[in-house]
């Protein structure tokens, strides 16, 4: 690609990053190897230190690898990113590369769960302390930092009940103490929303969920500056939760079709929240695009789309919560997200099971709630199943 035009997303999802080899190919290249050859001693010299660029290992350089990375950063409008084994390894690796002993995160109370438990257990045995707040109330975050906060850790929307936060001000509020902005783009992927360009210093991927969009593979990243890259990258290069070749060429083979998909998840999300706040059986449907969502117009602000992910509470608890998992016949009971394939999951007992009653309550996780992952399915078939439920 030159730099001669302003290319769009879609564009940029298929083309950007790629550097052809000697042999020309069409396709992106995958480069399974362990280790790269020097010409000279000097060379391998100049490579370790930095002086001269190249590849060295696969464990912290691979051209298939880089490529991803690049691709992701241009669709994100970030300088650079460094890409991991899966999400949460992306999560520990900001935070390794970011904070010591003594330091603070504020992070928002609607996440999800094991980011929570990352948070609240693993880095506490460190001395990293942690504080979880309200994502909808940037006044709430300010009244919560303390002189060793360093890090604001923000999920838009939220994981699950799709709670919309505003980046922007949130992100003020975090610059105005001196402390980073970091968004977990999970749920939208630059297709659909770019926190950069709204105030956020860092973006956090789990390439898992929609960048693949197939339930291949695993892969994480983290987004943002050179300078707020370089220490993550470090800490990748020596601990090594590295994102394998195989990998990364199947996120860039996922990363061409995220535009098309997302728009397709979009609409196939809004048309089901809309057909389940009809149902007798539903108490109430959370999806950013639906009028009744308390944050609405603030999505139609900040994201393109709606996005794929649906959650409901069934009235009757988790008896009747469980009755309706089990009765589905296509959706496939896996906590995953951001497939092709509609997924659907018991919140309270899966992916924030390990978590506290007091906590889940806090977060307005019940026993009652249902999260889908609205696939790209024929909408009538995904009704039809979840209509065996009640």
């Amino acid at each position: 690609m030159t730099d001669d035009f302003d290319y769009q997303l879609e564009t940029l999802a298929i083309r950007a990053g790629q550097e052809r080899s000697q042999f020309g190919e069409h396709a992106e290249a995958l480069y399974l190897t362990s280790s790269f050859v020097a010409d000279n001693a000097a060379q391998a010299a100049a490579r370790f230190t930095g002086a001269e660029p190249g590849f060295i290992y696969s464990r912290f350089t691979n051209p298939t690898v880089t490529l991803f990375q690049d691709r992701l950063a241009a669709l994100e409008g970030a300088e650079a990113a460094v890409a991991t084994a899966s999400g949460m390894s992306a999560i520990l690796a900001l935070c390794m590369g970011h904070l010591k002993a003594g330091d603070h995160i504020l992070a928002s109370s609607g996440m999800f769960g094991a980011t929570i438990q990352l948070f609240s257990n693993w880095l506490a045995k460190f001395g990293v302390t942690s504080s979880f707040v309200p994502p909808t109330d940037p006044a709430a975050w300010d009244a919560a930092v303390r002189p060793e906060t360093r890090l604001f850790f923000l999920e838009t929307p939220s994981n699950p009940l799709t709670e919309i936060a505003d980046i922007a001000a949130i992100s003020a509020v975090a610059h105005r103490h001196g402390a980073i902005m970091v968004v977990d783009n999970c749920f939208c992927s630059p297709a659909l929303q770019r926190p950069i360009a709204l105030g956020a210093d860092l973006v956090i991927h789990s390439a898992t969920k929609y960048l693949d969009g197939q339930g291949r593979v695993l892969g994480g990243a983290v987004v943002g500056s050179k300078a707020l890259i370089e220490p993550i990258y470090q800490f990748l290069r020596t601990a090594g939760p590295t994102l394998s070749a195989f990998n990364a060429w199947v996120l860039v083979k996922g990363l061409e079709t995220l535009g098309l998909r997302m728009r397709a998840h979009c609409e196939n999300a809004l048309a089901l929240a809309q057909w389940l706040e009809t149902q007798p059986a539903i108490e109430r449907v959370y999806y950013p695009g639906l009028p009744s969502h308390p944050q609405h117009e603030l999505a139609k602000r900040q994201q393109s789309g709606g996005g794929g992910i649906v959650s409901f509470e069934v009235k009757g608890g988790q008896e009747a919560a469980w009755r309706l998992v089990d009765s589905v016949q296509l959706l496939s009971r896996t906590a995953n997200l951001g497939d092709v394939k509609t997924t659907i999951t018991h919140p309270y007992t899966t992916t924030h099971g390990r978590i506290s009653p007091e906590v889940k309550a806090a977060a307005g996780i019940t026993q009652g709630l249902i999260r889908i992952s609205v696939g790209l399915e024929h909408i009538d078939d995904i009704k039809r199943d979840l209509a065996r439920g009640w």
